[in-house]
């Protein structure tokens, strides 16, 4: 198995992309600390999935916004596993912000959970991973932080910073024995965007994906994401540094 002995904390852990890494992650061998916003309920049900299947795991709640609960969860799940081997941040939200419509609750919220989060949660864990000889660090960004799409300018903003965040912490944690990748998704299926599959108003947007897709697959699966993930945790990609990972259907080839 190729995370075993690991312990890995997951982000955004209770669904869509963060919820098939702890899956997978914990196939392969990892203990798991299953982290997600609010509802402990959603972090016990993957943690009870997990441990059906055999692994081992351990939920936990956070809102990640705040740089005080990012240093209680970090705290716990030392305290709890005794290491963190691997990171993964994938808490995110996504929504549209329109320049004339958009309040500041609202641009503060994304910017928060998406961006300042991420910064935290890598600070809260990087003395750790320091300490212990290494580790690794995968950040969930997106196709959105390369290309422009009208209407996100603030989640486009934050999925930019995350990745330039990506190479920034590579280079200062390198050195250290820490490697940090990130993964740059395109249009993957997950309860966040749901209602752009679903919903007939929103078809005109899903057919301008469809038709923006070379693959035509216009959308993902959340373990596409986690298998790469997978790959940039274990010792398969150790020569990787910084590098943004673009998982996309061909989305942002014509940018």
């Amino acid at each position: 198995m190729k995370l075993d002995g690991n312990v890995a904390l997951i982000t955004g852990g209770t669904s869509g992309i963060g919820e098939a890494c702890a899956g997978l992650f914990a196939e392969e061998g990892a203990q798991v600390a299953v982290v997600g916003s609010s509802d402990m309920s959603k972090a016990e049900s993957v943690v009870a999935r997990i441990k059906a299947a055999g692994g081992h795991a351990k939920p936990y709640v956070g809102d990640l916004s705040k740089v005080s609960e990012v240093s209680k969860v970090v705290a716990a799940v030392k305290s709890d596993f005794g290491s963190i081997n691997i990171l993964v941040n994938s808490a995110g939200v996504f929504y549209p912000t329109p320049v004339g419509e958009t309040s500041e609750v609202d641009y503060d919220r994304l910017m928060d959970i998406n961006m300042k989060g991420l910064f935290f949660c890598v600070q809260e864990v990087a003395p750790i991973m320091i300490a212990q000889g290494g580790g690794r660090i995968i950040n969930l960004s997106s196709v959105a932080g390369v290309m422009a799409l009208g209407g996100y300018s603030a989640y486009c903003s934050a999925k930019a910073g995350v990745n330039f965040m990506t190479r920034a912490f590579a280079q200062e944690l390198a050195p250290k024995g820490i490697r940090v990748n990130a993964i740059l998704p395109g249009n993957t299926a997950t309860p966040m965007n749901e209602d752009i599959r679903t919903d007939p108003e929103l078809r005109p947007m899903y057919d301008a994906m469809a038709a923006s897709t070379p693959s035509g697959r216009t959308y993902s699966d959340a373990i596409d994401m986690a298998r790469a993930a997978l790959y940039l945790a274990s010792d398969d990609s150790r020569a990787m540094h910084g590098a943004l990972v673009v998982l996309d259907e061909g989305f942002s080839l014509g940018i």
